[in-house]
């Protein structure tokens, strides 16, 4: 009876515990001053600063090269980027001779993330953004983003055709995607420069990565964004999946389609040869797949013996000598025919870009002497035909000779021929 009477007792104690630690469940669960609705936490607020009064404990800095045809326009323009960051409390230094910008923390710096901003504005300076647009960079609401697209295509043809493709023709591409995203993009060389906000530079982004890896043409981007602003302008719309109101492209392989169009026309012709349903098929084939050339190779004889050891590196060396010389030596050696290879390619660049300058070959004279014989032969000539009309034109006058008015005619004076001359 004792060992029972323990048991309920623990048991209702447990009960006990149970009920005090359901009475405590939400002791924690206390309104919060910035669980307020009315609160926009996205907003971005203005740095005060007496938030930092104090200033910074360390120098901070950052520098970035800048190509060489950038020198002269930073140069003009670097009193203006010099202006705008001294406002921040930012140092900045133009270094033409290392070709680099540097940016630095100053005592007078409060704000500390303005650094890093001051970063972003002299990379955006070295891709050729204009120092105008580029100094927008460091307000609070204005983000940048550089995105390279020089590694996303190997073949040079390939990545100029699909870069076009995002500027498009007279720029309309590009200035599409400027209204579309609320983003500034330029397009420099290797990368694509953009300006705006986080929600903009997301979708430039995945806009420009399509492009350059012929995923999607930045043209059905613009046609989705599109949809994207319409909707949005819907309040009804605003809890709802977009999905099944955006256009969906599909990607397609003109051989196959080819192929497919072929086999649909053939099919209801009883009257198609297999002999000709093969011949357009060699055609598609031909036209979309490059044919490879075929080195013939020689066969060589056959012998029963291997083929003889190859000399190694050092062997090589030993025989040249080099293997005893010292690394100074070597060096100066390998120094000397870098140079010399270095010298023969300059000379071929010169004589390439020299032969565009190259006269052609102007027609040859042809010989006094012979063009005296050909005249004197064309003289020949003429005067053997005119000798012929003469003795034509005779033998005419001997055949139409009338009797009466030759007899009738030699009575008479012949009468004397009037002179030319007066």
């Amino acid at each position: 009876m004792g060992i029972s009477d323990a048991v309920m007792e623990r048991g209702s104690g447990d009960d006990g515990e149970q009920k005090t630690k359901t009475k405590h469940k939400g002791k924690h669960d206390k309104p919060k001053p910035w669980d307020d609705p009315s609160i926009d936490h996205w907003k971005i607020d203005k740095f005060d600063p007496s938030w930092n009064e104090a200033g910074m404990l360390d120098v901070s800095s950052f520098s970035t090269l800048f190509p060489q045809y950038r020198e002269k326009y930073l140069q003009e323009a670097w009193p203006i980027v010099k202006a705008a960051l001294k406002e921040h409390g930012i140092s900045c230094e133009l270094n033409l001779v290392e070709g680099s910008m540097t940016v630095s923390t100053t005592r007078k710096t409060r704000d500390p993330y303005i650094i890093m901003k001051a970063r972003d504005l002299i990379k955006l300076l070295s891709r050729s953004v204009p120092a105008p647009q580029a100094i927008k960079v460091l307000n609070d609401e204005m983000q940048c983003d550089i995105i390279k697209i020089g590694g996303l295509v190997h073949n040079k043809e390939r990545f100029v055709k699909r870069r076009q493709h995002l500027v498009g023709p007279n720029s309309s591409t590009l200035k599409a995607l400027e209204i579309l995203t609320g983003c500034y993009i330029l397009v420099q060389g290797n990368t694509v420069a953009a300006m705006g906000s986080f929600k903009g530079l997301k979708q430039l982004r995945k806009i420009v990565e399509d492009c350059m890896q012929n995923k999607m043409h930045p043209v059905y981007h613009i046609k989705i964004l599109m949809m994207k602003k319409e909707l949005a302008n819907d309040p009804s719309l605003a809890n709802e999946n977009w999905d099944r109101f955006l256009p969906k492209f599909k990607k397609y392989d003109v051989w196959t389609t080819q192929l497919y169009n072929l086999l649909i026309c053939s099919m209801p012709c009883y009257w198609f040869s297999i002999f000709d349903f093969l011949h357009h098929l060699s055609d598609i084939f031909r036209k979309n797949v490059k044919q490879k050339k075929v080195k013939s190779k020689e066969k060589k004889s056959y012998t029963p013996f291997p083929p003889p050891q190859q000399p190694s590196k050092i062997d090589l060396q030993l025989e040249s000598g080099e293997y005893f010389l010292s690394d100074k030596k070597k060096s100066a050696k390998k120094w000397q025919e870098k140079q010399e290879k270095q010298t023969e390619k300059t000379a071929e660049n010169k004589r390439k870009r020299e032969a565009a300058f190259v006269p052609p070959e102007e027609p040859m004279k042809q010989d006094s002497s012979k063009s005296e014989d050909a005249k004197d032969d064309v003289a020949a000539i003429a005067m053997s035909l005119k000798k012929k009309a003469k003795e034509f034109g005779k033998q005419k006058s001997v055949e139409n000779i009338n009797p009466e008015t030759y007899i009738a005619a030699s009575g008479e004076q012949p009468a004397k021929k009037k002179s030319k001359r007066t």
